[in-house]
């Protein structure tokens, strides 16, 4: 969230020069959010570098670089569920099971989870996921369904999908007097959010979070020691659905898109 390195799509080169590190056939090859990481060997500005234990497993750590730690953050350090309470998550991709998995790790009791695929409910109960609610099964607005099931609304929420109708959603679903709820996904640039006034004089909450309140450069490695030293019950395996060399990066690409995987690890050596 600093000025000099806050993420901007549109910046393409590097914050020094403004020049790429990359050509190839004498053209140049623009960074991604300074980092280029699609190359064996890279130059990263030193605010986009961490430097983490090197016994960590890299083929399991590597997920936590963006995606999971946003999840696991939006959940442990944002929304901070109490043991026993009651959490939905809106989007069961990769982020938002993060997000379950640190509800999880947090103890609470009933995990909702919220999609429109029904094909995600099965693999989201290895994240914690107790109950399922598909908002296109119901005639009503899914944050009515959520307070029916909950006597009056869960006492966290957390929104991973950048649908602005799931982030209202996310936000009414919660109870009066202590919910809290906590957006992770982008929205699109023209999107705008619209609540009634009173579901914040009824002392509701709403928070918002890039990667998960984490500070790469110091709490990125402090998550890597806890899971290589098994301090946090993280089950970084779950997320890792495929696994696929260099040449076939197309793949990886393929399966994000169609939605058939959660993480899926490229071997850059093959």
């Amino acid at each position: 969230m600093c000025d000099l390195l806050r993420i901007n799509t549109d910046r393409t080169v590097m914050l020094s020069d403004g020049k790429s590190r990359f050509i190839a056939k004498g053209k140049p090859i623009h960074h991604f959010l300074g980092t280029s990481t699609f190359s064996e060997y890279t130059v990263a500005h030193i605010g986009s570098v961490a430097k983490i234990d090197p016994a960590a497993p890299l083929d399991k750590v590597c997920v936590l670089s963006c995606g999971i730690s946003t999840g696991l953050g939006a959940a442990i350090n944002v929304a901070k569920p109490k043991k026993g309470s009651s959490v939905a998550v809106f989007g069961l991709g990769a982020v938002g099971l993060a997000a379950a998995e640190g509800a999880r790790i947090s103890g609470a009791a009933r995990i909702i989870g919220v999609d429109m695929n029904p094909s995600r409910f099965e693999q989201a109960k290895k994240f914690g996921v107790t109950e399922f609610v598909n908002p296109k099964d119901h005639d009503k607005p899914v944050q009515e369904v959520i307070a029916e099931m909950t006597d009056g609304g869960v006492d966290r929420s957390i929104e991973c999908t950048g649908s602005i109708a799931a982030m209202i959603s996310a936000f009414e679903c919660v109870h009066d007097g202590w919910g809290v709820a906590v957006l992770v996904g982008v929205p699109n640039r023209d999107d705008s959010f619209k609540t009634h006034p009173m579901n914040l004089l009824n002392e509701r909450t709403l928070k918002g979070t890039f990667f998960g309140n984490f500070k790469p450069r110091t709490d990125l490695p402090r998550l890597v020691e806890k899971y290589v030293n098994k301090e946090l019950d993280l089950q970084l395996e779950k997320f890792i659905t495929h696994e696929v060399s260099f040449s076939d990066i197309n793949k990886a690409f393929d399966y994000m898109l169609k939605g058939e995987g959660l993480r899926c690890i490229i071997r850059m050596g093959a």
